[in-house]
């Protein structure tokens, strides 16, 4: 007890005592009982009041004596206390002064305190690591797993990831790590289950970290839409991608990475009708470049129908290089390299690249014209380096004015859109 605290029990205890003593004067000897205790061939009596009074006055003489044997242990506790909090901020201080051996000495003494000592050992597994003394960081992980088996499993699991050993990492967290996990060793195993391609699983555990307020919003929208489309890519069948593509939110549906690995696992795995369809859809509902290029580019058929859909496109967003060089694509596999061309020629004039010129670069090479091929095929190199390009030979200005021109590009309100 602190000594206010003794001050205050004493203080009652002589209240209660005036208290019975003013009771006892008011009644007499026999109406309160006697208490007789034979030892030795004598004999004590009292009267019951008295003998619960000494019983009590017996208990606080030995609480009182306790605590004074026990006064030298508190205080050489309370030093050592001291001492331990005063090492683990000067360890500290000196670790984020980058002092790392004096910080590891100082923070492996901090160890021993009861309290902050996983703190302490955890930050000198820190310092040991940036002085790369690999014996030093394991000593003070095997202390740290015998003080606190959570702090150990999730520091362990982070340095196995920096590794780049993202299996260890999680037989580490689900061996010494008690369940369930602390949000930030759930952070870790997601991070884990991540770099092992298992991204399905991590997907299921970001309800608890948006729950937990483990990462910010901004942040954790970036690792769910990651997570997402990668969850995709690693469906093994079409049962299992049409799973997950229902159980995620429809606003994460329409985003342009998640829709391009729908489609292209269900065109590898030979669904090209939902490919095709969820990149129609999306491309409706919001156009994006770069999805827009991979409705060209995906190795499936129904060309005819995919031609028409883009046609239909180009009058909305006619200055797009990205539908431009998928026209060109989709128009040479029906076999109109001319008109193939001139939807490259139109699309590197709304300043498409590299992409633009190597699949000019393919026509010319199917059609036999090696020269202009190789020009083609150079200038490709040339826009992939950020370098200009060379022009080829035969356009004449009305056809490099016409590849200019396009028509006005209005949203759906009406009012025209600028250039970017």
């Amino acid at each position: 007890m602190k000594p206010y605290q003794w001050l205050v029990v004493l203080l009652a205890v002589a209240v209660v005592g005036v208290l019975g003593a003013q009771w006892l004067a008011q009644h007499t000897t026999s109406d309160l009982g006697q208490v007789i205790v034979r030892s030795g061939g004598y004999d004590y009596s009292t009267t019951l009041p008295r003998a619960a009074l000494l019983l009590l006055l017996a208990w606080l003489l030995l609480a009182a004596l306790w605590s004074l044997l026990r006064l030298p242990f508190r205080i050489w506790g309370r030093y050592r206390k001291r001492q331990g909090r005063a090492r683990l901020l000067e360890g500290l201080r000196a670790y984020q002064g980058g002092h790392w051996s004096r910080a590891d000495r100082l923070l492996a003494a901090a160890g021993d305190d009861r309290e902050a000592g996983a703190i302490a050992l955890a930050a000198s597994v820190r310092a040991a690591d940036a002085r790369g003394d690999e014996p030093a960081a394991q000593a003070r992980l095997a202390a740290l797993a015998a003080r606190d088996p959570a702090a150990h499993a999730m520091l362990a699991a982070e340095r196995l990831l920096e590794r780049g050993l993202p299996v260890d990492a999680i037989n580490a967290l689900d061996v010494a790590a008690a369940q369930p996990l602390p949000p930030r060793g759930l952070l870790l195993r997601v991070r884990a289950l991540k770099a092992i391609g298992r991204a399905g699983e991590a997907y299921g555990l970001l309800g608890a970290l948006r729950q937990q307020g483990v990462l910010p919003e901004t942040d954790l929208a970036r690792l769910e839409m990651e997570l997402a489309a990668q969850s995709l890519h690693e469906a093994s069948d079409a049962n299992l991608l049409a799973e997950r593509w229902e159980a995620m939110p429809k606003p994460l549906r329409t985003e342009p990475s998640v829709v391009a690995a729908y489609a292209e696992r269900a065109a590898g795995l030979r669904w090209d009708e939902a490919a095709l369809r969820h990149l129609e859809q999306a491309l409706d509902a919001r156009w994006d470049e770069s999805l827009a290029d991979l409705y060209g580019r995906l190795p499936i058929g129904h060309v005819d129908s995919r031609r028409a859909s883009a046609q239909r496109w180009l009058q909305a967003h006619p200055a797009s290089p990205a539908l431009l060089v998928a026209l060109a694509r989709l128009s040479r596999k029906q076999g109109q390299w001319l008109q193939a061309q001139d939807f490259l020629h139109r699309a590197l004039a709304q300043g498409a690249g590299a992409d633009a010129w190597e699949e000019m670069g393919a026509g010319f090479a199917a059609a036999g014209e090696e020269g202009l091929a190789r020009r083609a095929y150079a200038n490709a190199l040339h826009a992939a380096r950020g370098e200009a390009a060379e022009e080829l030979p035969g356009r004449d200005l009305r056809e490099r004015i016409y590849d200019l021109a396009v028509s006005e590009d209005r949203d759906a309100h009406g009012i025209p859109r600028l250039k970017d």
